[in-house]
């Protein structure tokens, strides 16, 4: 059965609307100051789908490229009502200590989450912070440390937990029932990887390089690492598993409900690129994440072609009743014997929302789900709870396929100890949960 129309299902409804509560208290509120960290691809989109669901005024814009601020000042400039341009900073310090905002949208690279997401939060601003919240473990903790010291709603950007389609399949098969014990979650991406750089050369006079690299480890500048493929290098990121396992994976323990892995194992490496490359993420990976009678395995494969082409990057459980396929852009379910398999769709919401398609870098099937997760966050904020990717959910989710790469990277199995926040038995494993921070930036900590 092709269930394409499922918008119409009673079930899709009410979780709709359990994901869609009431933003501020009235049309005619005083609108939110909101800022952006990070003008980039994502950070202009979730801006602009936060202008979309509640009144707001951008009052500044932040980034190391003046260059791209300013193109997103323009942007910003043509689609608030006051059209009024935001000021632009280099600094996110100066931002914050002079536009003083209700709000802080960050989306930066993964490196440069933590320190703007803590000082945001002791400025007094909620946060929408993007995924993965940080590249170490530590830096992790210390953001969820933040948010409760300072009791400010952070919501992170993991926005398969409001995506109408998958909160759908959950509802129809896991929380019915109909899917059984799962007892296996495939994880996987078969995109693919890094390409060539050219070679290094002297930064554009719009770049400021030394605040781009910031607290990570030094690297030279090489044209393409910026804007997008930074996520090439682990000076900058956790690399695929970061980037798009984290999604699947934190989506998966919301649906079984489950939180923090006891054991991490994984290996991989460059197996296929060209070794002449100065990209530094794997290529190749496997990462085992083991629960009490469940496994949930991330597979990454940036060659040869995909395993699943309906799936290339995805998450299937595995039922003793069924199967279940989850994807950002549909679902399939097929039982086990003689039952009709069933599909379902992303919520396109273009003809309601025709400015998404105007601004190219939108992710037309992310959108809706976007949208949703940004009402949660006004929602939380207004009503004093925890958004439904509250930091310290994002911090499990973010912080397992940190270590997934520790494991990778010391060759062994790493037992989690949850409640202490520390690996068992292993001082070299704990003494790498936190990096360190290049000076004279100082890492966080949590007290």
């Amino acid at each position: 059965m092709d269930r394409r129309r499922f918008l119409q299902s009673t079930a899709f409804a009410a979780s709709l609307a359990a994901i869609q509560p009431r933003a501020f208290a009235a049309a005619s509120d005083k609108p939110l100051r909101v800022a952006t960290i990070g003008c980039g691809w994502y950070g202009k989109t979730d801006l602009l789908h936060l202008m979309q669901v509640a009144p707001v005024e951008v009052v500044g814009l932040c980034d190391v490229d003046a260059k791209m601020a300013e193109g997103a000042a323009e942007l910003v400039a043509q689609r608030q009502p006051s059209k009024k341009k935001p000021p632009i900073y280099g600094d996110y310090r100066k931002l914050l200590a002079a536009e003083k905002p209700d709000v802080v949208n960050i989306a930066t690279p993964d490196h440069w989450h933590a320190l703007p997401m803590i000082a945001a939060v002791e400025a007094g601003a909620d946060v929408y912070c993007q995924k993965p919240i940080s590249v170490d473990v530590a830096e992790g903790a210390a953001m969820v440390a933040a948010a409760k010291r300072t009791g400010r709603t952070v919501q992170v950007g993991l926005q398969r937990r409001s995506t109408p389609h998958l909160i759908e399949a959950r509802d129809r098969y896991i929380g019915s029932g109909k899917l059984g014990k799962v007892a296996f979650v495939d994880i996987h991406s078969y995109y693919g990887g890094p390409g060539g750089f050219p070679p290094q050369e002297k930064p554009p006079a719009n770049l400021d390089w030394e605040m781009y690299v910031g607290p990570a480890p030094w690297l030279d500048f090489h044209p393409r690492i910026h804007p997008r493929s930074w996520r090439d290098f682990r000076n900058f990121s956790n690399g695929q598993i970061g980037d798009l396992c984290v999604h699947m994976f934190d989506v998966v323990r919301y649906f079984l409900d489950i939180g923090w892995p006891t054991t991490i194992s994984a290996s991989g490496g460059v197996f296929q690129r060209d070794k002449k490359s100065i990209a530094t993420i794997a290529d190749t990976q496997t990462a085992t994440f083991e629960y009490p009678e469940l496994q949930v395995v991330w597979t990454q494969r940036n060659w040869g072609e995909s395993g699943d082409k309906e799936y290339p990057w995805g998450a299937t459980l595995y039922g003793d009743k069924g199967t279940l396929k989850l994807s950002v852009h549909s679902y399939d379910f097929k039982p086990h014997g003689d039952g009709a398999a069933e599909h379902g769709n992303h919520l396109d919401e273009r003809d309601k929302y025709p400015e998404d398609a105007q601004h190219n870098e939108t992710e037309m099937f992310a959108s809706a789900a976007t949208r949703r997760h940004m009402q949660d966050f006004l929602a939380a904020r207004h009503e004093q709870r925890l958004p439904v990717s509250n930091i310290e959910q994002g911090h499990i989710s973010s912080a397992s396929c940190i270590l997934a790469n520790l494991s990778m990277d010391l060759s062994r199995t790493l037992h989690w100890d949850a409640a202490a926040g520390k690996i068992v038995g292993d001082e070299e494993a704990n003494s790498k949960l936190a990096r360190p921070y290049r000076t004279p930036w100082v890492h966080p900590s949590v007290g």
